[in-house]
C-alpha cells in the first residue's frame, strides 16, 4: 500500500526503487516478493482497478480520495480482480485493516463498502462470462 501511495505521486520512476524500498522494511525475502508482485500487479493494472473503484464508490471521485485510500483500494481491488488464490474475504479483511492503521476514523467502512461493491461486481461479471 504504501510504495502503490508512492507510485501515484512520483510515477513510474518510482518502479526502480521498489526493491530498495521493500528491502528497507523487511529481510523476509517471501514478504519482500510478494509486496514487489503486489505492488508492480496493482500499478500495472491501475486503470481496471480504478475504473472497478470508480464504479463501485458511486459518490465519490477518485482524485478526491487519499493517496492513502486509493493505495489500499487499488491493491485490495487487484488481489480480487487478478490473485485469485487469496480468498476474497482475507483481501477485503486486510484492506480494512490497513485503513484502520493508516487512514481516518471513517475509512475503514468507506474502504469495506467499496470493496463489496466491487467484489459484488466482479462475481456478476464473472457469471455472465460463465
Amino acid at each position: 500500500m504504501q510504495a502503490l501511495c508512492q507510485l501515484d505521486v512520483q510515477g513510474d520512476d518510482m518502479l526502480s526503487m521498489l526493491r530498495v524500498f521493500f528491502r528497507d522494511n523487511t529481510d523476509d525475502d517471501m514478504v519482500l516478493q510478494l509486496a514487489e508482485q503486489w505492488a508492480k500487479g496493482a500499478w500495472e493494472y491501475v486503470r481496471s482497478c480504478d475504473d472497478m473503484i470508480s464504479g463501485a464508490a458511486v459518490r465519490w471521485k477518485l482524485s478526491r480520495l487519499s493517496h492513502v485510500d486509493r493505495g489500499i483500494l487499488r491493491l485490495a481491488a487487484y488481489q480480487l480482480k487478478y490473485c485469485t488464490d487469496i480468498p476474497c474475504k482475507v483481501v477485503i479483511n486486510e484492506a480494512i485493516e490497513l485503513a484502520k492503521k493508516f487512514s481516518t476514523e471513517q475509512s475503514p467502512r468507506f474502504v469495506n463498502g467499496v470493496l463489496d461493491a466491487v467484489l459484488k461486481s466482479l462475481k456478476e461479471t464473472s457469471s455472465e462470462t460463465n
